[in-house]
């Protein structure tokens, strides 16, 4: 995986999981992405509220589906909603190096240890332990950072992978499906399997 700058740019986006799935079906349809930039200018194909948020969807959307292999998008079409889901937060870990870290260094340690809960102090420390690593996200403010662990909570619950209870969430550990699990390996992604089942 390439190791990408860490940003704090998460807390404008949103899961997005019906724009990806339309992008991916007008992949799928035969659109190419700077069609469907074009279809989505002309035609606000996201139900925007406005130009700037929907060409702000298109470019997040169309950043996490060219973080895939093309071989997920077929796939993506074939599987059932739980797994859509799945693919879909793999996307932004592909795309998001700060976010991806997180659910390696929290999620998957939560797994390891058969620590099924997830306080909002696990993501201060994490936070903590990146502010002496990163001389970047040293200099975030406080509200960033709480603001960006609420939008990281918000993409695991979305995902299907915490529950949904304010407050401590409980964590939902995913079964992936052997398709998924068999692209994820033959793109050299063992990575993000260990990452999303706490294996060591």
């Amino acid at each position: 995986m390439e190791r990408k700058e860490y940003s704090a740019g998460m807390v404008k986006l949103s899961f997005w999981f019906c724009e990806f799935r339309k992008v991916i079906r007008l992949l799928e349809s035969g659109k190419t992405l700077v069609e469907i930039k074009k279809l989505n200018l002309e035609e606000n194909i996201f139900s925007a509220p406005t130009q700037a948020r929907a060409i702000q969807i298109f470019n997040t959307v169309s950043n996490r589906v060219k973080g895939l292999d093309s071989s997920f998008y077929k796939l993506f079409e074939n599987s059932d909603l739980s797994t859509q889901k799945i693919i879909v937060l793999i996307a932004i870990m592909q795309t998001d190096r700060l976010f991806f870290d997180f659910v390696y260094e929290v999620y998957r340690e939560k797994l390891i240890i058969g620590n099924d809960d997830m306080a909002d102090s696990d993501i201060r420390i994490f936070f903590k332990n990146k502010q002496l690593q990163s001389e970047k996200v040293a200099k975030w403010t406080d509200y960033t950072l709480k603001r960006l662990g609420t939008c990281y909570k918000t993409m695991l619950m979305e995902a299907g992978l915490i529950g949904r209870s304010s407050g401590t969430r409980k964590i939902l550990k995913p079964i992936l499906d052997n398709a998924l699990e068999e692209c994820l390996r033959s793109n050299g992604m063992e990575i993000t399997i260990r990452a999303l089942t706490g294996v060591r």
